[in-house]
């Protein structure tokens, strides 16, 4: 049952809109001047507010920007026997969800009542929803292996922080998840997560994808662009593959890491960034730094927390964890339905090296459940895997 808050001075009024939002089921509660109603808006938990707007103590307008402030999800319908056009556009850039004017017409009213209703049920389902998809992205490092949950303890120190991290492990092993699982740990979640693949960028363009160019800086570039460190700006910028950055692009990310500032190509000015940096290698940058191919002192910045993500076969315990994550995940996607894995074919998947680590396991169990059985058997595992 819907609970809702009649704001009105005119008694006749509140015991009217009373009368006929208790005929239609709903919980009614009435106040006879602003002030009133604010205090049971902050004491109390409303579905919806209908308020006047001319009223002694504290008029309408006032009421819905200070309910607004301290709720901002309320909805607020706003009531005027002295509406203009001025007036209802005002109060619905403020935040009101409807303006009616008196007298009131009783099917407008309850229609209004009705939307104002659907409305909130979309907005908790919504965050519902974008509570679901934070948790799956937090729940996606799938494992319970002694090497992975160092990582996931590793991740939970540091992700409140700002500090640089310098994410390491082989193709595959799920780099790319350990830096957003950083980001949405942290202050700056709601920011965004920009993501640059250093290797599939060509070195000529780099510099411009990083750090954006102004217009005329080079044949192609007809306007302005920004880079993405603008683009991260307040949130976090993921370095994919930093071991491939080009040496002229590698001092002006240390100059950014050190001074928080960039140019754009072709620019004379210096703009200012607030940005996190998150790197990710599959190089050993030690050996790159003594053959001449990766700057010592970018690494030293970028690499105040190390974090080596395990390969698979380090951690094989997690294999029908994985597994499962992975039939629920690929079924869905598919629209087909789950399967299980025999004991023995689970058995016999962590007997392989798994080369390519996670982005191979999935990819077999993809195979796996189009081609195999309605069970699948250790000799379907034999038959579509090759190790």
């Amino acid at each position: 049952m819907a609970n809702i808050l009649v704001i009105d001075d005119d008694r006749p009024i509140r015991s009217t809109l009373s009368e006929i939002l208790e005929f239609e089921k709903f919980k009614v509660s009435t106040a006879e001047d602003g002030k009133e109603g604010l205090e049971k808006i902050k004491a109390n938990s409303y579905d919806l507010v209908l308020c006047d707007i001319k009223m002694p103590k504290m008029d309408g307008i006032e009421v819905l920007e200070q309910s607004l402030a301290a709720k901002p999800d309320l909805a607020v319908v706003m009531i005027s026997g002295h509406g203009t056009i001025e007036t209802a556009v005002d109060a619905i850039k403020m935040g009101a969800f409807d303006f009616i004017a008196k007298p009131l017409d009783l099917n407008r009213l309850l229609v209004t009542v009705r939307n104002a209703l659907d409305r909130n049920e979309l907005v908790e389902e919504t965050k519902t929803l974008r509570k679901k998809v934070h948790q799956s992205k937090l729940n996606d490092i799938i494992g319970e292996s002694k090497a992975i949950a160092e990582v996931k303890e590793m991740i939970a120190k540091v992700a409140p922080t700002d500090a640089r991290v310098l994410i390491t492990g082989s193709n595959g092993t799920g780099k790319e998840l350990v830096a957003r699982n950083l980001h949405q740990n942290s202050e700056r979640k709601k920011k965004p997560f920009i993501e640059v693949n250093c290797a599939a960028i060509p070195s000529e363009l780099i510099e411009s994808e990083l750090f954006g160019h102004e217009k005329g800086a080079f044949t192609s570039a007809v306007k302005q662009k920004k880079g993405k460190f603008e683009q991260a700006e307040g949130g976090t910028l993921f370095l994919d593959e930093i071991g491939d950055m080009s040496a002229s692009a590698q001092a002006k990310v240390l100059r950014a890491l050190q001074e928080n500032k960039i140019s754009r190509v072709g620019g004379e000015k210096d703009i200012k960034v607030n940005v996190r940096v998150l790197a990710a290698t599959n190089k050993d940058l030690k050996k790159e730094i003594e053959e001449g191919n990766f700057r010592e002192d970018l690494y030293h910045r970028l690499s105040v927390i190390l974090i080596e993500v395990p390969a698979l076969k380090e951690r094989k315990e997690d294999i029908p964890l994985l597994v499962d994550f992975f039939i629920e995940r690929i079924c869905a996607e598919q629209g087909m339905p789950a399967k299980q894995f025999e004991k023995k074919a689970i058995e016999a998947l962590q007997q392989f090296e798994w080369t390519g680590n996670i982005r191979e396991l999935r990819n077999v169990i993809e195979r796996l459940l189009i081609l195999g059985g309605e069970q699948i058997s250790a000799q379907d595992v034999s038959t579509y895997v090759k190790g």
